[in-house]
């Protein structure tokens, strides 16, 4: 993926956990500097959980697991993100909120899913 590419993608996700703080009670991002920040700590968070657990344990995964780890992640967040305020009820609403955005936006182009099934 290009650096444009990447580029949009946090800032997408940076709008996605406004809405989602808009949303959810007891989750919110103080604007879009803190949110565009909080997804890249998401993202280098949940990259971390799936260096150290695996594939099957990542934030970025489906299932029960996926949605656990995806919390956690959101909740860790805010001690490193200021202006970000999760209580644990609220990362399992906001997981569970960007669950259900992330069928209707995709995080990866088809090329990068085939990519990644081909080295699973």
């Amino acid at each position: 993926m290009s650096f444009i590419g990447h580029v949009v993608r946090f800032v997408v996700s940076a709008l996605v956990l406004m809405v989602v703080g808009f949303i959810v009670p007891q989750f919110s991002v103080g604007g879009f500097w803190s949110a565009l920040l909080l997804a890249l700590v998401i993202a280098a968070l949940g990259w971390i959980v799936e260096g150290i657990f695996g594939k099957r344990v990542t934030p970025f995964g489906r299932g029960i697991v996926g949605f656990i780890a995806s919390a956690a992640v959101i909740w860790l967040a805010q001690f490193i993100v200021g202006g970000v305020t999760v209580t644990w009820l609220g990362a399992i609403l906001a997981a569970l909120v960007i669950g259900i955005i992330d069928l209707f936006i995709p995080v990866s182009t088809p090329y990068e899913a085939g990519r990644s099934r081909d080295r699973d």
